[in-house]
């Protein structure tokens, strides 16, 4: 696909659903006792593919209209043994959140996905439920997928610090920690983003959240709770709003409106760098729904300018870095980055291949250390072909470089863009991009 500078994006568009809480939605609706049911839930492949794990592990997941599903569960520790292997495709948080569910139940279960999931690393998960009484029964080198899990039959609560600021972690340990008797409870030195919690109450978990330290959390959940089955009304997906943002900032003329994003404010910490930056964004329409804020946001083409990026904002934007340094590429000034070592282990090398989508695109861009460093100069020759290693961020924050840049952008493959924001090209073709 190839992005090409065109005319001014002007309109009013509402992104897929968010990917981390239509997760969480399925899962917690398959835990709970009886019927939930779901509006807005993305129909990317992740999710569907989520949803079909569920399905193999004897919840009943049904499909009732456009983003409309509804979730029949069978119980805390009540899934059946998949008759084969569930496949996660590419989505590493469907797969460690569905081992913290499997977890906690008396059954053995393989979990798979494709060539890139093979990649990435799961003992972080895997480490926390042995703990609880989880036994791994196979694993491929250096604890990856395909990986065969034998859940507890006495599962034990634990308490648990995590190693590096993981939702993903924390989420596989509480929802284990859901058949366990007693608390289970995680530290993080780093507050990572909070669904799994916010989410755990409104099902009607007992979790309790508070500081820990300067910037941490403890988080505690009381096991063996009957979940009662809710409604769920699925927000926008900040991670997906944020590429026609950022292209509204760097299109001139661009006046856009992006409808009922999240936000949450661990997920947040893109907008807040933007506004530092320069950013005309503007929010509008506040509301709550199911535990979770949301906003309207106006966005504006401005001009940016190269600020330093606090390591202790990576967890609020973690998604987010291939694109913010696309605007770091168009602002005046150098771009600082700092601690993005969880990069490294994303559906690709994300910082490699964010420096890489830069550099063949003639911007001046360093890595030191876990740090990336971009030199901008207020525009982007562009012209460059970028290799996107199957992952779908790199693949649209390349196709927004293209729409600013003097000389067309292109991908080797969007394919993978259906993972997590089905319908991109045509959101930004509605918007007045050209993308071909």
């Amino acid at each position: 696909m190839t992005a090409r500078r065109g005319r001014p994006l002007l309109g009013r568009v509402r992104v897929p659903g968010d990917k981390s809480i239509s997760h969480r939605a399925l899962i917690l609706g398959a835990l709970a006792v009886g019927r939930t049911r779901i509006s807005g839930l993305l129909e990317g492949e992740d999710v569907l593919n989520t949803a079909k794990a569920l399905q193999a592990l004897g919840a009943r997941v049904e499909r009732t209209g456009v983003g409309a599903w509804q979730v029949d569960g069978v119980g805390v520790a009540g899934f059946a043994e998949p008759a084969g292997p569930l496949d996660f495709g590419n989505s590493g948080t469907g797969c460690r959140l569905a081992m913290g569910a499997v977890a906690g139940c008396p059954i053995t279960a393989t979990f798979d996905g494709d060539a890139s999931l093979r990649k990435r690393p799961m003992r972080r998960v895997l480490d926390p439920l042995a703990l609880m009484g989880t036994r791994v029964t196979h694993a491929a080198d250096g604890g990856r997928l395909p990986v065969a899990l034998a859940g507890a039959r006495d599962p034990m609560p634990i308490l648990y610090r995590t190693p590096v600021p993981s939702a993903q972690i924390k989420s596989a340990v509480l929802l284990a920690g859901l058949a366990a008797p007693g608390t289970t409870t995680v530290i993080e030195t780093e507050a990572s983003r909070d669904h799994t919690e916010l989410m755990l109450a409104h099902f009607g978990a007992d979790v309790r959240s508070e500081p820990e330290g300067v910037h941490g959390r403890r988080i505690s959940l009381v096991g063996q709770p009957e979940l009662t089955p809710k409604s769920v009304a699925v927000p926008a997906d900040p991670s997906s709003a944020a590429f026609p943002m950022v292209a509204a900032l760097l299109v001139p003329g661009s006046d856009i409106v992006l409808d009922d994003v999240m936000t949450n404010p661990l997920r947040t910490g893109l907008i807040t760098t933007l506004r530092e930056m320069g950013a005309a964004i503007v929010e509008e329409e506040v509301r709550q729904e199911g535990g979770e804020a949301m906003a309207a946001f106006r966005v504006r083409h401005s001009g940016l300018r190269g600020i330093e990026v606090p390591p202790q904002r990576a967890p609020a934007m973690i998604d987010e870095y291939p694109i913010l340094a696309v605007a770091a590429a168009f602002a005046d000034g150098t771009t600082v980055m700092r601690g993005l070592k969880e990069l490294r282990v994303k559906e690709s090398d994300r910082l490699a291949a964010t420096a890489e989508m830069l550099r063949v695109n003639g911007v001046d861009v360093e890595i030191s250390g876990d740090d990336l460093a971009v030199h901008g100069r207020g525009y982007v020759k562009g012209g460059g072909l970028v290799t996107t290693h199957m992952d779908h961020r790199i693949a649209m924050a390349a196709l927004v470089l293209g729409l600013a840049a003097d000389n067309p952008v292109k991908v080797d493959d969007a394919a993978f863009i259906a993972t997590s924001f089905p319908g991109f090209a045509n959101v930004m073709r509605g918007l007045g991009g050209d993308l071909a």
